[in-house]
């Protein structure tokens, strides 16, 4: 193997390395709300600001602290509406991976969006 072929595959798996990431994140600003869950059953209540999401987690962060692992339910209003008209929410239920002074991550297990009310449309002017 030539030098600079050797060169191009250690950048290569360097970069990879770097971040082992299988989702994209994306930097979605939502306001959350969230349950943790212990047996099923609702142990506390809490909201908090997404700062990241992908299709396997999200990251957000809280003013209190949260266990380091445990299972949780999220639900945050979707900014785009269902033929324009129908509000939805995310409602995600997951696993706390990691909680730090920086954010909260968790695992996505399910998510699914909900209806939330309809909006009613603007009348045209006459």
């Amino acid at each position: 193997m030539s030098p600079a072929l050797a060169s191009d595959a250690v950048r290569l798996l360097e970069k990879r390395s770097a971040d082992q990431r299988l989702h994209q994140r994306y930097p979605i600003i939502l306001n959350v709300e969230y349950k943790l869950l212990v047996k099923g059953r609702v142990e506390r209540l809490g909201s908090g600001r997404s700062r990241n999401i992908s299709s396997g987690g999200i990251f957000f962060e809280v003013d209190e602290t949260l266990p380091a692992q445990g299972r949780i339910e999220l639900a945050m209003d979707w900014p785009f509406l269902l033929e324009g008209v129908c509000a939805l929410k995310l409602v995600m239920r997951g696993c706390i991976v990691r909680s730090d002074t920086t954010g909260i991550a968790v695992k996505i297990a399910h998510h699914e969006f909900r209806t939330a009310g309809v909006r009613s449309r603007p009348r045209p002017a006459v």
